[in-house]
């Protein structure tokens, strides 16, 4: 068991720290990625260079961390190809497509079903039985992330983009669990590195084979009022939204387990409105603000489950929840 589950109350307070800020740098990859998508770049090219890059960005502090413990990449090697190929590679190329057939409101609230998958998940595999608290909460965060994403004045359904949609949230539940696996000798930016340069490669793999279409322009691009160079928003993207994102939300979630973790996650849509509003000047409704709301009161209920001493019929799990 790792030392991050030695100090179950300091270490969730960090965990708590670390969440937050994992998704609020998730949330501004929709305000750099839109300034690279009206200069013309696909999908595929914009989460390309993002992985990419980050795994570059990541490359030197995971040396430094994995000084004299190289083994720790050989014996976690089925993790970290799991990570790389489901997390970060599939989670993203599904929800890319899945926006190709829906609009991102449908497909923000599809692939954010991976919380309850992972409620599902605890419950299956470790019998950590949802109680009452952290079923009305997820019920509450899921209103919010509606209201949120506007999804209700939404009239695009389609089958295809549905089963993208689902996929990612498969993806999203295998990012949080895999997340929350706690080993002493993989330290989380080594983690992070490791995915990413899985993620680069099967990103790139698919974009050598025709599967994922990869066009870019490398000139000048607009971004929050101004005419800026094309690295400004892929640097965003890779070091803000990708390399401080996923190091900081595996940390969250070896220390909070992965249920915790993936509802505080659903703060990254209410972060992505507010940059999007300080960034590209669109200004969050009323109704918008009343889901961040709503999925503030949803994360602090699950939370508040969390805290609440574990029954003797295993009925939820422990204040930090166990690796799995």
């Amino acid at each position: 068991m790792s030392s991050l589950h030695t100090s179950p109350r300091s270490g969730a307070s960090v965990g708590l720290g670390l969440a937050l800020l994992s998704a609020a740098s998730f949330g501004t990859s929709g305000s750099f990625a839109r300034s690279l998508g009206d200069a013309g770049w696909t999908a595929g090219a914009g989460v390309g260079a993002r992985v990419g890059v980050a795994a570059i960005l990541l490359a030197i502090p995971a040396v430094v961390a994995l000084r004299g413990r190289w083994h720790a990449i050989r014996r976690n090697a089925a993790l970290v190809v799991a990570y790389g190929l489901i997390a970060v590679a599939g989670a993203q190329v599904c929800y890319f497509n899945a926006v190709q057939h829906l609009s991102v409101g449908v497909a923000l609230l599809l692939e954010y079903l991976g919380t309850v998958l992972v409620v599902g998940w605890m419950w299956l595999r470790h019998g950590h039985r949802p109680r009452r608290l952290t079923v009305l909460g997820s019920a509450i965060a899921i209103a919010g992330l509606v209201l949120v994403i506007d999804v209700l004045g939404d009239r695009r359904v389609d089958a295809v983009g549905v089963m993208w949609a689902l996929c990612g949230a498969v993806g999203l539940a295998v990012y949080f669990v895999l997340s929350a696996k706690a080993f002493d000798d993989l330290p989380p930016v080594a983690m992070a590195s490791a995915g990413m340069t899985v993620g680069a490669a099967v990103l790139f793999g698919l974009g050598g084979l025709g599967a994922l279409p990869m066009r870019a322009s490398f000139g000048t691009v607009s971004f929050a009022g101004h005419t800026v160079t094309w690295l400004v928003p892929v640097l965003g993207l890779s070091l803000i939204a990708a390399a401080i994102a996923y190091v900081s939300g595996i940390g969250a979630a070896r220390r909070l387990g992965p249920k915790l973790s993936s509802f505080l996650g659903l703060t990254e849509v209410v972060f992505a409105v507010v940059f999007a509003w300080l960034l590209l000047g669109e200004l969050p409704t009323l109704v918008q603000l009343a889901g961040g709301a709503l999925i503030v009161a949803g994360v602090a209920l699950v939370r508040v489950d969390e805290l609440r001493p574990a029954l003797p019929d295993r009925a939820s799990g422990p204040l930090v929840a166990p690796a799995t």
